[in-house]
C-alpha cells in the first residue's frame, strides 16, 4: 500500500496528514509541517515557494498519493480563488499522484465505518486525514 498524505485546502493554505498503509493496517505520521502556507498569491515569489515547499514535502517524506478533499465551485460555501491555485500547484508536482475526494463520500463513509482519529492528531487536520482514509478503503 502507498504512503498517503490526505489535504484539506482552506484559504491561503494546506493542511497536511500522512498515513503509511500496508497489509496490518495504517499508521498517522504525525511530522511537521501540518500546514504550507501561501503568501501573497499575486506574488510570483511566494506562488514559487509554495510549489517548492509542497514539493519537497513530498519527496523528504516519500508521498505516493495525495488525497485532495473536493471544494464546491461556485455558489455559497465555495472554494476561494486562492485555494483553487494551490488546488493547481499540487497537481503539478509532478511526483506523487493527485486524486480527489469527496465531503459527502468522507461522510458516508465514516458514518459507514467510523474513521478512528489517532493520537496526537489536530483538530484542524481531520478532514485532511479522512481523506486519506477514505482513498485507503477505496483502494484496499
Amino acid at each position: 500500500m502507498p504512503k498517503v498524505c490526505g489535504i484539506e485546502l482552506k484559504g491561503s493554505e494546506a493542511i497536511l496528514a500522512i498515513i503509511d498503509a500496508d497489509e496490518n493496517g495504517q499508521q498517522y505520521i504525525n511530522i511537521e509541517p501540518r500546514k504550507i502556507k501561501i503568501g501573497d498569491d499575486e506574488s510570483t515569489n511566494a506562488v514559487l515557494s509554495f510549489y517548492e515547499s509542497f514539493k519537497n514535502y513530498v519527496i523528504n517524506n516519500h508521498i505516493d498519493v495525495v488525497v485532495v478533499k473536493k471544494r464546491k465551485k461556485n455558489g455559497t460555501m465555495s472554494g476561494g480563488g486562492v485555494s483553487f491555485k494551490l488546488e493547481a500547484l499540487i497537481q503539478l508536482n509532478g511526483i506523487a499522484d493527485v486524486v480527489f475526494v469527496s465531503g459527502q463520500g468522507i461522510a458516508a463513509s465514516h458514518k459507514k465505518d467510523n474513521f478512528e482519529l489517532p493520537e496526537g492528531i489536530n483538530k484542524y487536520q481531520e478532514a485532511a486525514f479522512m481523506s486519506a482514509c477514505l482513498y485507503i478503503r477505496k483502494n484496499k
